[in-house]
């Protein structure tokens, strides 16, 4: 077999990496995305985007992504092959290391070629060293989705002290549903954990300033919840409830909060996402009126 060459391409070579033929089944094409490098008005530095080619034929391709500004990625984006072996080695030997997220259409296990693509990439990224943490639910709000009224159960605040906010986030991890949570308490600890959870936060471009704690009327701490913007626009940041106060349904009311919050400063689209494992919050997604977009599947 001919020898297998691997290398990060170089500027100009978006043409080479668009070169692998690909059915659009499974990955960022689920979203409609195209391969662009950051010269050329896209996403991608030529550095974290490497191929696998035979005889000068892509046979297996990856991309990784961060924002600007940052000095390592933060996300494998693109991952595709004609060449599973090819593709296996592609990851071993690029040196570069981030959580891989499998986009997916919604039900994709009923539909036979997205399901034999899906398990494609998910035994090739195995078998390169990533493992699998989780599957999820992602959703797109928009302006055309029926938005529930505030329920008027809590009472929301700025909080603008990071050592009280740090002190919320750890006990909101207590017993969390949310794989990502436990997975970092198993590798930071717990005050690590916090600090992980708060670096991403602040990671976003969104101010600080929109975070809110919320208070029952009796004045008991009932959660927290943080209007955001990504690198792609508004989503909900985060939802959580106090071990204590789980049970009165708080996160409906968190989430109906941040939807207002984020519609008022101008979104017509809100991105978010949750385990599917996490039942309830799936359910408090399903009655907020946030449909299911995409599925994915977390790599780590």
């Amino acid at each position: 077999m001919t020898e297998l060459v691997i290398r990060p391409l170089v500027a100009g070579e978006t043409p080479l990496f668009a070169s692998l033929p690909d059915r659009g089944l499974v990955g960022r094409a689920v979203l409609g995305d195209a391969y662009g490098m950051i010269a050329d008005g896209g996403e991608y530095r030529p550095e974290w985007t490497w191929v696998a080619l035979r005889d000068g034929v892509v046979v297996a391709r990856a991309a990784w992504w961060a924002k600007p500004g940052d000095e390592k990625p933060i996300a494998l984006d693109w991952f595709d092959f004609t060449d599973a072996e090819a593709a296996v080695q592609l990851l071993r030997a690029a040196p570069l290391h981030a959580e891989y997220s499998l986009l997916l259409p919604p039900g994709w296990r009923e539909k036979p070629d997205v399901r034999a693509a899906a398990e494609a990439r998910m035994a090739a990224a195995q078998a390169a060293g990533l493992h699998k943490l989780v599957e999820r639910y992602r959703y797109s709000w928009t302006v055309d989705c029926a938005l529930p009224e505030r329920t008027g159960r809590l009472e929301y605040r700025p909080e603008p002290d990071d050592d009280v906010i740090r002190s919320v986030v750890r006990r909101v991890q207590e017993g969390s549903l949310d794989a990502h949570d436990r997975h970092d308490i198993e590798k930071y600890g717990r005050d690590g954990a916090v600090e992980e959870f708060l670096r991403i936060l602040t990671w976003m471009p969104s101010p600080r300033s929109w975070w809110r704690l919320a208070y029952t009327p009796a004045g008991e701490l009932a959660g927290f919840h943080v209007p955001a913007h990504n690198p792609s626009g508004p989503c909900i940041g985060f939802i959580g409830v106090l071990p204590e106060q789980r049970g009165n349904g708080y996160a409906y009311d968190l989430l109906v909060e941040c939807t207002h919050d984020l519609v008022a400063r101008g979104a017509t689209r809100i991105a978010a996402a949750t385990d599917q494992t996490n039942l309830p919050m799936a359910a408090h997604f399903a009655r907020v009126g946030y449909p299911v977009s995409e599925e994915r599947i977390d790599f780590v």
